[in-house]
C-alpha cells in the first residue's frame, strides 16, 4: 500500500469501557440509598460500552421501522418491522428493569437505581427507550383505576421483552404506549376531538386521529378521549382478549429528525375498544401522572446524551495531535472539554436527585414529592434544552471527524431536541413551572428549602439565590409572570444544580460552576470558563477509563 495511505494522528475506537463508570453517577447511588444496585448499574454499563451493543445502536439507526399496512393478499395488517437490533436493545433494557420492575421493587432507592440505569444504558442507543420510559410511566397514571392495575401491573413490570401482536393478559411481559396529541392541539390535550362512546360492556368505542402515537407496536397505550363528561383518559390494547386485532390503523410513520430507531406513527382510531382508566371527565389529571413521570426520563436522558458527548470529545483529544501538542493538553481545548465536563455533571447529579425525591415520594414523604414536581418542571425547561447546545460543542470537538455518520455523533445531535420537545417544548415547560408555583402548596418553599442546604458555602451561590428571590417577586402580574417564565425556569435550575454540586461534587466542579453559571465569569459558547479554573481535576472525573 502507498504511504499516503498510511492512517496517523487518529484517535482509536472508543470501544471496551463502561458507561457506568463516572464519579457523579456513582457517588449519587450511593448518596441517596441505591448502593446495592451499584454492581447491576456497573454491569450494565459494561455491556453499553461493549462493541456488540455499540453494533446494535448503529445497526437500529441505520435500519429505522418500516410500515406494513397490509399483507400480500390485501388484509390489513397495521403492522411495524424492526431490525432485529432493536429488539437486542429492548431485550437487554426489559431484562435490566428499565422499565416499569421498579414500581414492583421493595428495596428503598428502587427508582434512583432504575434511573442510574436508564442513564447508562441510554448512551449507548437513546431510541429504544422511549417506549422503555413510556411502559415506566403507565403505571402510576394505571393506577387511577385499581382493578386495571391489578391485572396489567405485573406484566407491564415482567422482565421479559415479549414481543409480537398477541393478547396483553397471554403475553409473558407487555410495553406500554401513549397516544394523547392531535393534530389541531398538539400539547393542549384538552383540545382532543376523538370521541369515546359506552358500548354497554363495561367498555368504549374510540372513533379520532392522533397525531403523535410513539411505539405503536406496543401491547397496550394509553390515550385521552372525549366523553360527555369530558376529556377522560383509557387503556386501548392492540390486540382484544379473543385475539382479534383492535382497529387502531397506521396511517404512517414519522419521517423524523431523530429518534430514528423508534417508530412514530400517525393512527386512526376505527371503533377501537378501550376501557377507562380513573374518573371520567378527569382524563388531564390522571396523565399527568404519566407525563411527570416521562419528564423525568427526558432530564435523565439529557444528562445520559451530555455524557456521551463528552466521553467522545474527551477520547478524540487525548489521541490528537495539533500545533505540536496532544489536544486534550492546549488550554483553550481544555477549557471547552472543562466546561462540557460541568455541564454534563450538573446534569447528571440533579437528575439523580431528582429520581431519588420519586422514592422518597413514594413514601409518602410530601415535601419530596413538592420537591420532585417543581424541580421536574424547571429542570425539563433548562436541562433539556442545554442537551442540543451541548452535543453541538462536543461534535465540534472532533471537527469533521465528528460530522460523519460513522462517528456516531451525528446521531447524538439529532436526538437531543427530542427530549426538550417531549411531553412539552420550552414554552409549555415554562409555563408548567408557572402552574406548579400557584397550585402545588408548598412547593416553592421545599425547592428553597432544598438549596437553602447549601447556605453559606460560597458567596456566588448565596447572591444567585438572592437574585431568584427578587425574580419570584416579580410574579404578581399574570402577564409579567409569562414573560418572566422562561428565566425563572433556567435560574431555579442553576441554583439547584449550584446547591448540589457545592454540597457533593469535586471543589473544582463547583468552583467551575458557580463562577460560570451563577456569577457570570463566563461567555455566551462552552469554553469560556474563567482563566485560572482547575481544569485538571474536571477533565480526570470525566474522562473514559478503559477504553481501548
Amino acid at each position: 500500500m502507498s504511504a499516503t495511505h498510511e492512517v496517523l494522528n487518529q484517535a482509536p475506537p472508543l470501544i471496551g469501557f463502561s458507561t457506568a463508570d463516572d464519579p457523579a453517577l456513582l457517588e449519587a447511588l450511593r448518596r441517596h440509598g441505591g448502593g446495592w444496585g451499584e454492581q447491576e448499574v456497573r454491569d450494565l454499563g459494561a455491556r453499553a460500552g461493549s462493541a456488540e451493543v455499540q453494533d446494535w445502536a448503529r445497526m437500529a439507526e441505520e435500519h429505522p421501522p418500516v410500515l406494513h399496512t397490509h399483507d400480500r393478499y390485501g388484509h390489513r395488517v397495521d403492522e411495524v418491522e424492526y431490525h432485529p437490533a432493536y429488539h437486542q436493545l429492548m431485550g437487554v433494557a426489559v431484562e435490566s428493569g428499565q422499565h416499569a420492575a421498579a414500581w414492583s421493587e421493595t428495596r428503598p432507592g428502587a427508582h434512583l437505581v432504575r434511573a442510574a440505569k436508564f442513564y447508562a444504558f441510554a448512551q449507548a442507543e437513546p431510541g429504544h427507550g422511549c417506549p422503555i420510559s413510556m411502559t415506566y410511566a403507565a403505571v402510576p397514571a394505571l393506577r387511577a383505576e385499581p382493578e386495571l392495575a391489578a391485572v396489567y401491573e405485573p406484566l407491564l413490570a415482567a422482565r421479559t421483552y415479549d414481543f409480537g401482536l398477541r393478547p396483553p393478559l397471554g403475553k409473558r411481559g407487555l410495553i406500554a404506549g401513549m397516544s394523547m396529541t392531535e393534530k389541531q392541539g398538539g400539547s393542549d390535550v384538552r383540545a382532543n376531538t376523538t370521541r369515546a362512546v359506552p358500548d354497554g360492556e363495561g367498555r368504549y368505542v374510540l372513533t379520532g386521529h392522533k397525531w403523535f402515537t410513539s411505539a405503536p407496536m406496543s401491547d397496550v397505550f394509553l390515550t385521552l378521549a372525549r366523553t360527555e363528561e369530558g376529556i377522560t383518559c383509557f387503556l386501548v390494547p392492540r390486540v382484544l382478549p379473543d385475539g382479534s386485532r383492535n382497529p387502531l390503523r397506521l396511517m404512517r410513520l414519522k419521517n423524523k429528525l431523530g429518534n430514528r430507531s423508534n417508530a412514530s406513527a400517525e393512527i386512526e382510531y376505527e371503533s377501537a375498544l378501550a376501557w377507562r382508566v380513573g374518573e371520567p371527565g378527569r382524563g388531564v389529571r390522571t396523565i399527568v401522572e404519566m407525563v411527570n413521570v416521562t419528564r423525568l426520563d427526558c432530564v435523565i436522558g439529557s444528562a445520559a446524551g451530555m455524557q456521551a458527548g463528552l466521553r467522545q470529545a474527551l477520547h478524540h483529544a487525548e489521541h490528537r495531535r495539533a500545533f505540536g501538542a496532544e489536544l486534550v493538553d492546549q488550554p483553550l481545548m481544555r477549557n471547552v472539554l472543562a466546561d462540557l465536563a460541568v455541564e454534563s455533571e450538573a446534569a447528571t447529579t440533579l437528575a439523580m436527585r431528582l429520581a431519588s425525591a420519586l422514592d422518597r415520594a413514594e413514601d409518602g414523604d410530601e415535601s419530596e414529592a413538592a420537591l420532585r414536581r417543581l424541580g421536574l418542571a424547571v429542570s425539563k425547561y433548562w436541562v433539556c434544552k442545554r442537551g442540543a447546545t451541548h452535543a453541538a460543542e462536543a461534535l465540534e470537538c472532533l471537527g469533521g471527524n465528528g460530522y460523519v455518520e460513522e462517528s456516531g455523533m451525528p446521531r447524538l445531535y439529532r436526538e437531543a431536541p427530542l427530549l426538550s420537545i417531549w411531553e412539552g417544548s420550552g414554552n409549555v415547560a415554562a409555563l408548567d413551572v408557572l402552574r406548579a408555583l400557584g397550585r402545588e402548596n408548598g412547593a416553592l418553599e421545599t425547592f428553597l428549602a432544598e438549596v437553602d442546604t447549601a447556605a453559606g458555602a460560597d458567596a456566588r451561590l448565596d447572591a444567585a439565590v438572592d437574585r431568584l428571590r427578587g425574580l419570584l417577586s416579580q410574579l404578581t402580574d399574570p402577564e409579567r409572570a409569562q414573560l418572566l417564565a422562561r428565566r425563572l425556569a433556567e435560574q431555579m435550575t442553576l441554583v439547584l444544580q449550584g446547591s448540589l454540586l457545592v454540597r457533593y461534587s469535586h471543589p473544582a466542579v463547583a468552583d467551575a460552576f458557580c463562577a460560570s453559571r451563577l456569577d457570570g465569569d463566563w461567555g455566551h459558547a462552552f469554553g469560556t470558563l474563567p482563566p485560572g479554573t482547575d481544569t485538571g481535576p474536571i477533565l480526570e472525573r470525566a474522562r473514559p477509563k478503559d477504553a481501548r
